[in-house]
């Protein structure tokens, strides 16, 4: 019998080529859509599952204020001192690692790179983690100074098929030499920490810094002895820490965050960007509402055929087949169906996967379409699917009356038919959505593109700088500026994209013990001018306020602070009254306000603008260099030549201050891309099922459609009396939606502290499209029966 239904099952996808391909065309996009939404749902969701004591694990997150300040400032860093002395007090604490992140040049024989992940850890880093290590001791490869673990990868790119192990490399601008002591397996993609370089921590060389809970610039975890004392060890921190800051005119207090929870719940980056829960969850809902649409669809498209096989079920019936035989064989030709479906479904999806990872900046692999999860899952599809288009066509079908059908007076009554028009109008109404929270999202990203930040990111570029091209800066502006298109040149620690360095500051009429948190960022003369900040009072830095700087004992120098319009009202000044001001900046920097810039966003426009202090120094980590915008090209390379000529130890690798500034929105980003390419997906899907509606409508009504013809209608009036329904249910999905996605959009904008505002003409325009696309799509049914010849389908019925 099986056999029997497969044979009729193929007869009649051959026979009925163009509804198949249709069919097929449809379930195949939606389930590709599915499939690769899910396999990026499965990246995020299973990062850093590979830890094995990822449940034990906690990062260390810093909050501090000074007195007389009323909020605390929190972010993922932590001293040098807090792993030693947590794990000295503790007894939940297992091990502790400090890490830092950094930038350095790696040079061997005739390599000279500039290297990203260069990484330095703790010794209890493999005490902690489950990297796994191919060469070398664990308990040995970090434990002195000067040492180094590579990755597999960076081991190949250095030193070939040679042995990597006791190799020496030239470190950073000093050249430090540094010895590889083990060989590291490659990072995982779903891990928040990766790396290509791991070095020893006592290389940093940082006992000073273990004194002290401020100079807050690592991360610090913790492995705990069973996952309870994570609870148990973060009720002890904050008393413990009040004893330790008891007198010091500040508090500092720490939490902790599970490790697991860090990449989706966290608000603070790691050594990566994190993702949101949130996107995960909108992503999980574009894919379940994107396979509904595909099986709604087929609905459709198979009750709008079953007038074609009304006489196949009659002559069925009437030798003998019962309804329950007539369901399995149409439950069976959609377990044909959908199987076809999913495997072409896979094989588009995997010629896809390279676009895909692309537009998501992921690193998908082609061999999780092959794990036994997955193939099981691909399983469990079939059959849901099968089911869930399949059953409601089945039993229209098996249920005809084969007296009615043989004898030709076979009609569809109006049963059922508001199951149809629901499917429609739930199709449109998730089309309706996506529509305006695409049109909302692209709005949001257009605005952060123009919107007037305070400064000028346009023609800037970024160069990174080291220790040693400071003693040479004037050399480097000169000849960098020698080129007419160089306009200025300027060096910083951080761009004014994203500003994060931690200070504290008090005017000369506040007491000592009373300090505000504040953001700032070393600078030199040349950098309000590169970067375009208004002065609204006081004048620019001068070359000579950066000689004030230049004595090696802090306490002979002289600082010339800059303010942003926050940080003087947050110290009680307007702009005019605080030129002249003294006051001091981390204690150990005294100085007067020289100038007060206009407010600028120096963070992502999630966060409000807080007080910011830009204040001259002699040490920089960043070169930006204004360009007039002409011979792009010529100009970028003579300041390559140039680079050669003056820095020739370090690789000439330099981007824009926009793609900085694009960094900061990855993630809205790609997510608006997603967006716009499943809204337009599931419009298709979407259209698909009104074709099979429109068609099985026109073929129910094709009687009427000829008497009225034959009493004078119009091809318009007819085609705009079949289109009329259809509109309404348009219409309806239209009410349906617009709400939705409204409150939808109002809860994403509420993450930016800027934000653009809700236009009601995306939602007329939305609810206008999906009309237009709608009587586009039964267009053609409706004029197709509207010019039928009356006598035909009179005689005929």
């Amino acid at each position: 019998m099986i056999e029997n239904y497969l044979k009729i099952a193929f007869r009649n996808l051959w026979r009925n080529k163009a509804s198949s391909f249709i069919n097929i065309s449809g379930l195949t996009i939606g389930l590709c859509s599915c499939l690769l939404i899910g396999l990026y749902i499965q990246h995020e969701l299973n990062y850093d599952d590979f830890q094995k004591k990822g449940d034990r694990i906690a990062r260390v997150i810093m909050a501090y204020k000074f007195d007389g300040g009323s909020d605390m400032k929190k972010g993922n860093f932590t001293s040098a001192r807090v792993a030693p002395v947590f794990k000295q007090t503790f007894p939940e604490i297992e091990s502790a690692v400090r890490m830092t992140k950094s930038t350095r040049v790696v040079h061997y024989q005739n390599k000279l790179i500039d290297e990203k992940a260069f990484m330095y850890a703790d010794p209890s880093f493999f005490d902690t983690f489950s990297f796994k290590l191919l060469q070398g001791d664990p308990h040995n490869v970090l434990n002195a100074p000067k040492q180094v673990v590579v990755t597999e990868s960076t081991g190949k790119r250095y030193f070939s098929n040679e042995n990597p192990i006791g190799k020496i490399l030239k470190v950073g601008s000093d050249t430090t030499l540094y010895q590889v002591t083990g060989v590291i397996q490659d990072c995982p993609s779903n891990s928040q920490i990766k790396y290509d370089f791991l070095a020893s921590w006592s290389s940093l060389g940082l006992a000073d810094e273990e004194k002290t809970y401020w100079d807050a610039n690592y991360t610090t975890y913790l492995l705990v002895k069973n996952k309870e004392s994570i609870a148990t060890l973060r009720a002890k921190i904050t008393p413990f820490m009040r004893k330790e800051m008891t007198g010091q005119g500040a508090t500092v207090d720490f939490d902790l965050e599970p490790f697991n929870k860090i990449h989706l719940y966290s608000p603070y980056d790691g050594f990566e960007p994190n993702n949101s829960i949130t996107y995960i969850y909108i992503l999980e809902a574009v894919a379940l509402l994107m396979l509904i649409i595909a099986c709604f669809t087929y609905v459709n498209l198979n009750t709008a055929r079953s007038m074609e096989r009304a006489r196949e079920v009659g002559v069925r019936k009437v030798i003998g087949a019962d309804n329950k035989q007539l369901f399995w064989q149409f439950i069976g030709e959609s377990v044909l169906l959908c199987t076809i479906s999913t495997i072409l479904s896979v094989l588009v999806a995997i010629i896809l996967l390279p676009v895909f990872n692309q537009l998501t900046e992921k690193q998908l692999s082609i061999e999780a379409f092959f794990s036994w999860q997955f193939v099981g899952a691909a399983l469990a599809l079939i059959v849901l699917v099968s089911l869930l288009a399949g059953t409601y066509p089945a039993l229209v079908l098996s249920n005809f009356q084969p007296v009615k059908v043989l004898k030709g007076s076979f009609k569809n009554t109006n049963s059922g038919q508001w199951v149809r028009k629901s499917l429609i109008v739930f199709q449109f109404s998730i089309s309706v959505v996506l529509i305006i929270c695409t049109f909302i999202m692209q709005k949001q990203l257009n605005y952060i593109q123009n919107k007037r930040l305070g400064y000028n990111r346009d023609q800037v570029v970024v160069l990174p700088m080291d220790n040693k091209m400071v003693t040479k800066m004037n050399l480097i502006k000169q000849e960098f500026k020698s080129n007419d298109h160089v306009l200025s040149v300027s060096g910083c620690v951080s761009t004014p994209v994203d500003i994060l360095g931690g200070y504290n500051m008090r005017s000369s009429v506040m007491p000592e013990s009373q300090q505000l948190a504040v953001t700032a960022n070393p600078i030199d003369n040349d950098f309000v001018k590169t970067v375009g900040l208004q002065i609204i009072a006081g004048a620019d830095l001068s070359q000579q306020d950066m000689k004030d700087v230049a004595y090696a004992d802090d306490k002979q120098n002289t600082y010339h602070f800059i303010l942003n319009e926050s940080a003087a009202k947050e110290l009680g000044w307007t702009p005019e009254g605080a030129i002249g001001k003294r006051m001091f900046l981390s204690g150990s920097r005294p100085g007067y306000v020289k100038a007060v810039v206009k407010d600028f966003n120096f963070e992502s426009l999630h966060h409000v603008i807080r007080p910011l202090v830009l204040f001259p120094q002699t040490y920089e980590r960043t070169l930006l260099l204004k360009l007039s915008g002409n011979d792009i090209r010529q100009t970028i390379s003579f300041l390559e030549l140039k680079w050669k000529e003056l820095v020739p130890d370090r690789p000439f690798e330099y981007h824009f201050l926009d793609d900085d500034f694009n960094k900061l929105y990855s993630s809205e980003m790609r997510l608006g891309n997603v967006l716009t390419i499943f809204a337009s997906i599931a419009i298709a899907l979407a259209c698909l099922g009104l074709l099979g509606l429109s068609s099985y409508t026109a073929k129910q009504r094709i009687k009427e459609i000829g008497i009225r013809k034959v009493l004078g209608a119009s091809v318009s009036g007819i085609a705009a009396l079949l289109s009329a329904n259809f509109v309404k249910l348009v219409l309806i999905s239209i009410i349906i939606s617009t709400p939705i996605a409204w409150w939808m959009m109002n809860k994403w904008l509420q993450s930016f502290a800027y934000k653009t505002d809700m236009s009601w003409w995306i939602f007329v325009f939305a609810g206008g499209s999906a009309i237009f696309i709608a009587l586009a799509t039964i267009s053609f049914q409706s004029i197709k029966a509207a010019l039928s010849n009356p006598v035909k389908s009179l005689r005929s019925e």
